[in-house]
């Protein structure tokens, strides 16, 4: 069932040969269609040494031409039905203008075929950057998520709130109170008898320091309050 309501794609169709009614879609039409007919006409010149002129008027009355070796001269010939007559020095001229317009050309026909390849490869990175969103969706733009995405990002983004929070407050706390250290002394306790001396760092037992002052009770027989 499933695979019967599944939506199928035509495939490519071929344009119908008809003025598009679209206003849109006939000036993005003429453009592209403008650039692959000056692309064949170079690749013409370039392969062949023939000499091309093509004026085109767009849908907005703009005039656009190329020419091998110029518009101007191909039409003074087609209007004239005679060959042009040019001494030795403009031939010389002529055949340095025509190399320089095919090489020119060649380097047009490479630079359109990098741009296709290009597009190519955009076109392949965006079907890439698609398929990870689909994977990594929380990346996706806020408007292009469900309700389940937001509310789970929602949680997400709360949890990571207090986190942060405590966190923030730990640190706060370590650097309001920082560890106290007490140095000691090498005189004896201020006079105090330790059970161990002080200055020996193996710390001899000593009972004769653990014996009571003087006018000291310990309280025996005595309840302690």
């Amino acid at each position: 069932m499933s695979d019967m309501s599944a939506k199928k794609s035509k495939g490519r169709q071929k344009v119908e040969m008809v003025k598009m009614p679209n206003e849109s879609n006939l000036q993005v039409t003429f453009s592209k269609r403008r650039t692959g007919l000056f692309k064949k006409a170079s690749e013409l010149c370039t392969l062949c040494g023939a000499d091309i002129a093509i004026i085109v008027f767009s849908p907005g009355k703009k005039v656009f031409s190329f020419g091998h070796p110029c518009v101007e001269t191909i039409v003074d010939r087609y209007l004239t039905r005679n060959p042009p007559q040019i001494s030795g020095t403009m031939q010389l001229i002529e055949a340095h203008r025509n190399a320089s317009v095919r090489e020119l050309n060649m380097q047009l026909t490479q630079v359109l075929n990098q741009l296709e390849i290009e597009k190519k490869r955009g076109e392949e990175l965006n079907q890439m950057r698609k398929a990870s969103q689909a994977q990594c969706w929380w990346e996706a733009p806020i408007e292009e998520l469900n309700l389940p995405q937001l509310e789970q990002l929602k949680m997400s983004l709360e949890e990571l709130k207090k986190n942060v929070g405590k966190q923030a407050e730990k640190m706060l706390i370590q650097s309001s109170n920082p560890p106290q250290f007490f140095a000691g002394s090498s005189s004896n306790a201020g006079g105090m008898n330790l059970p161990f001396d002080p200055n020996n760092n193996a710390a001899v037992f000593n009972p004769n320091n653990m014996m009571p002052h003087p006018g000291y009770n310990p309280g025996f027989g005595h309840g302690f309050y």
